[in-house]
């Protein structure tokens, strides 16, 4: 393979591409949200700032692009993106709903928080679909990581880097977590968004609100809600028993099949991210794609 190409963060062999190529870690960026939403900082800063309400898939479109900018782009289109949302960030605060206190959404704890969790939930949510992976590629996976924690403006020391580290900081966080109004009505919205009317005529917003797209939908955003830790699921009111965990993995690995049948059955176009797409022809490795 010619060293001189341009493989952006990861490349070829890391254990990110090979996490990233399953389409389930859809399903583990929804988690990553409702997991997200309990640090009552984060998701104070999100509610306040965001325009995620009037237009959902907006954000989501803008979100997804980013996160394949990082996964798949050269290393000057991560950095210019990664600019971008720093400088964004920089000029945004919030007040927190406990304290009053007015805060920087960039601050290093807020960062830090949604990396781990999106991190965490891409990782979690592949695994548990069953996509084999050993101890030392988990760790790995999460090492490769601070290369993005410290696009984002984190200090690599700072971020947890093995599978360890990860579950020691969830345990340290626990006791600073918990439900508020900005956490309940974020998961709602989560669990049942609303059909932009860019969708086209009454008829069929009211079709896809209420026909099967969104029962579908439910049944995604049931399994990411199961895939959360017992903890975070006790925080939403729901159960905590190795029961659930069951079932969500039987779940998320029914979906993980439905979503490569239906990709294998989609023109070719479709089946693979432009970018990803892009990146395996600067590797050269486009005949594999």
């Amino acid at each position: 393979m010619d060293s001189s190409r341009d493989n952006g963060l990861f490349g070829p062999g890391s254990v990110t591409w090979k996490v990233h190529q399953e389409p389930i870690v859809t399903v583990g960026g929804l988690r990553s949200l409702y997991l997200q939403a309990l640090h009552p900082r984060a998701v104070a800063g999100v509610a306040q700032n965001s325009g995620y309400r009037a237009d959902p898939w907006g954000r989501f479109e803008r979100t997804s692009a980013f996160v394949q900018t990082v996964l798949y782009g050269t290393r000057a289109e991560v950095e210019q993106a990664a600019s971008r949302i720093r400088r964004l960030h920089a000029r945004m605060t919030a007040t927190d709903p406990r304290t009053g206190e007015v805060f920087r959404i960039d601050e290093p704890e807020l960062l830090l928080w949604v990396h781990v969790a999106e991190v965490e939930s891409f990782l979690t949510t592949a695994r548990r679909a069953g996509l084999e992976l050993t101890d030392d590629e988990v760790d790995a996976y999460y090492t490769e990581q601070l290369r993005a924690a410290e696009l984002m403006g984190l200090d690599p020391a700072t971020v947890p880097a093995t599978a360890a580290e990860v579950a020691d900081y969830y345990e340290r966080m626990q006791p600073e977590l918990g439900m508020t109004r900005d956490s309940a009505e974020t998961a709602v919205f989560l669990t049942v968004p609303p059909v932009p009317a860019s969708f086209g005529s009454l008829p069929l917003r009211l079709s896809l609100s209420l026909g099967p797209a969104r029962w579908a939908y439910l049944g995604v955003a049931g399994t990411a809600v199961a895939l959360l830790p017992p903890w975070a699921r006790k925080m939403y009111g729901g159960l905590g028993w190795p029961t659930t965990d069951r079932s969500a993995d039987l779940s998320v690995r029914g979906l993980r099949l439905l979503m490569r049948a239906a990709l294998a059955a989609a023109p070719a176009e479709y089946r693979m991210a432009p970018m990803r797409r892009a990146a395996l022809e600067r590797a050269g490795l486009a005949t594999a794609a």
